[in-house]
């Protein structure tokens, strides 16, 4: 299964990579390789993973290269490791300008207020026209679908209900607040109530 980091090392080195594409078979479409052999002497090509051993991208430990095919071509040498971990740290500053590093939150261990205020009430108005929680882990000047001034992240409102122990829901007439172990219900107001 294809993971970030992906890409296509060549037998002359060469490594082909998107920061966003994780799929090798999408890398390959952008290149004239053919894979069409499995004898290890004469593939083209090999499709390497570099991964974190923890499986954390946000709080990586330790990176490890991998050949994610059944056969590894024969000629795949230290200098073909050497250009995928080349490849690898260029992924990682381009990724590093748009990634938020933070620590995940789990909304049902904070406890959550005692009391509904019409503050919190806002913030649920201001997250019913938008919707989004893990976008801010990212950086990005425009967001598409959503009017937000330029370079501000449109989330914002989410985000701090998030922060203070509420999760909002939505059943297609009601929104309602959730907090706690048990994401027990809070507050509910109908979509024309919350538009007032």
């Amino acid at each position: 299964m294809c993971q970030a980091f992906s890409c296509i090392v060549d037998r002359g080195a060469k490594v082909t990579w998107k920061l966003g594409v994780d799929s090798h078979e999408s890398l390959l479409a952008t290149t004239s390789y053919k894979d069409n052999t499995a004898d290890p002497n004469l593939m083209a090509f090999a499709r390497v993973e570099i991964t974190p051993n923890n499986g954390n991208y946000l709080e990586p430990d330790k990176w490890t290269l991998k050949v994610d095919q059944s056969i590894t071509p024969t000629w795949f040498a230290e200098k073909h490791k050497a250009a995928a971990h080349a490849a690898h740290k260029m992924w990682l500053t381009k990724l590093n300008k748009i990634l938020v590093r933070k620590k995940i939150v789990h909304p049902f261990e904070i406890k959550p207020p005692t009391e509904i205020t019409k503050k919190h009430i806002n913030m649920l108005r201001k997250w019913a026209s938008v919707r989004a929680y893990t976008g801010s882990f990212f950086i990005l000047p425009k967001w598409r679908y959503v009017k937000h001034p330029r370079g501000k992240y449109p989330f914002t409102s989410c985000i701090q209900l998030w922060n203070l122990g509420l999760v909002p829901s939505f059943d297609g007439t009601t929104w309602r607040l959730h907090g706690g172990p048990k994401a027990k219900v809070l507050f509910e107001i109908t979509t024309k109530e919350l538009r007032k």
